[in-house]
Parts: structure tokens; sequence; C-alpha cells
């Protein structure tokens, strides 16, 4: 029996994947005005980022209890092998409410075979893990198995990205305001990574063509054998952005794949419109299966 695969919207795969019957989609919620609206199920991206730029706040919140136990005790009566792997505990709380409600349902159902990763990644840093998931799934591989090596596949993920307007990620708690004020001066573009599933910023960059000469760099320096490997960028709106820079790395790396995708409300609620984000894996990380 294959391995049943759960993930977040802060994933920022798009609905499409979890068509994949092998797989669940547990949407993060989104606050515009005083409605809520389930990610990607009931509102799009697009339509968070437009209300952003009209200088409207946009709120987030951790997925439903309800949901995810409804998901658990659905696997559970199937007694279904089952990985869910969270979005990072660093920035959302799903991670210990799914931990809590998983104590619960395994009071009535003891023998569900279920496991939770914190992939301590977010966005497609987070979703090239669950893609890498369900590839294990479909080989065979056991619960055990599968969460040991998606485990370190996630330690070893890179995420490297600019934000427009630091403005957004102050305003969501995820970044100080001395960060903050500092990013803002000059119109420097800020550079960012995720360290132990935190945001971390990293330096700033004056212009356009020096950032993305910069995050070249980055990906040299952090990683290596792109040809063998998947690469993805995620973006808040701005496809003109992405396909500039995908043909930089693209030219610069030959990479195997170059996924790309919108970020989604739950994540760009907090990055703003016009982020942009690359993930790989770093050079340390080696498996067949890539």
């Amino acid at each position: 029996m294959h391995v049943h695969i759960l993930a977040d919207s802060g994933s920022d795969l798009p609905l499409s994947f979890f068509e994949h019957k092998n797989t669940s989609f547990i949407p993060l919620r989104v606050q515009l005005g005083n409605k809520d609206y389930e990610d990607l199920k009931e509102i799009e991206p697009i339509e968070v980022y437009h209300y952003m730029r009209e200088g409207k706040v946009v709120k987030t919140s951790q997925a439903s209890p309800e949901t995810i136990r409804n998901r658990f005790l659905e696997l559970a009566k199937q007694n279904k092998p089952s990985l869910y792997i969270a979005f990072s505990s660093e920035l959302s709380g799903t991670y210990q409410t799914a931990m809590m409600i998983r104590q619960e349902v395994l009071e009535e159902y003891p023998d569900f075979p279920l496991e939770i990763i914190d992939s301590k990644c977010a966005s497609l840093g987070y979703g090239l893990a669950v893609q890498f998931a369900l590839k294990l799934s479909e080989q065979g591989q056991s619960l055990q198995e599968m969460s040991s090596s998606v485990k370190e596949y996630c330690q070893h993920m890179e995420h490297i990205f600019t934000v427009d307007q630091l403005d957004y990620l102050l305003r969501g708690g995820r970044i100080s305001k001395t960060q903050a004020f500092i990013g803002g001066l000059l119109n420097i573009k800020p550079l960012l990574h995720v360290d132990k599933g935190r945001l971390i910023p990293l330096e700033k960059v004056r212009g356009k063509k020096k950032l993305y000469r910069r995050i070249i760099e980055l990906m040299e320096e952090r990683g290596d054998d792109f040809k063998e490997k998947t690469l993805a960028i995620s973006h808040g709106d701005d496809l003109e952005a992405v396909e500039e820079l995908k043909k930089m790395i693209e030219d610069h790396f030959q990479p195997k794949e170059v996924y790309v995708n919108i970020i989604g409300s739950a994540i760009g609620a907090h990055s703003g419109p016009g982020t942009l984000a690359v993930f790989f894996l770093n050079s340390s990380f080696h498996h067949e299966l890539l």
C-alpha cells in the first residue's frame, strides 16, 4: 500500500497537483475584510495581490483544526499509511495543531500509521519536498523510509528570495522593525533566506540586475550538479521578473527543470506583490531519485 501524502497550502503547489489520488490538500486560511477564505479553494492569489496593491491589509491563520481532524480520521478509518509534510513551524502554527490532533486520532485509532514532518521550508521549497515524497511513495518506500528521506531533503533545501516591500513582512511579524527600516533605505532590494525554518535577512543589493546576478552567485556557492536537479521559482504576481530570472538560471546552469508557480495567498499575504524566490538543493544532498 502506497503511503498517502498530505500537504498544506504553504507548499504553493497548484490544486491540480492534489488531484493525484494519493495526496490530500489542507488549506491555510486568509482573511479579507471580515470574511475568511480557504487558500486556493475559495480564493485565488491574484485577488489577494490586487487587494494588497490597493493598500488594504490581508490577514492569515493556520489551517482549520476541524479540516485536519476530518482528513486524519478519514485516513485512519482506512488504516492507510500517511505522511503529512507541514509548512515550517516557525511561520505557522499548523504543524503544532496537527501534532495535537494526531494524538487525539491515535487514541481512537492506535494502529493508524501517521507521521508528521515539520518541513522547516516554505513556498516551493516546501512544494519540491512534497513532490519528492510523492516520487518516493510511487517507488514503494515504507512510511519510515519516506519520513527519513523527506526530512533529509528538507534540511538541504535552499531558499533565496527578495521582496518588493519589507513592510509586508514587518506587518505579519516575520521580521523586525529594524530589519524593515534598513531594507527600505535608498531603494535597496533585500535578499533573504530561510534558516531552520525562519526568515533571515541575508544582504542588501541595489538594482535589479545586480540582484539577479547575486542570486546566481549564491546558487553557485550553495549548490552543484544543477543539470541533474529540479529547481523552482515562485513569484508574487510578477511573471516578467520570473521569465528574466528563469532565463538567466537556465543559461548559466542548464538545470534538469525549472518549476514555476505563483506564491499562494497564505504566504503572499506576508511577502507581498513582487516577491521573487528561488529554491534548490544544496551541494551536500544526493539521492538516486532526483
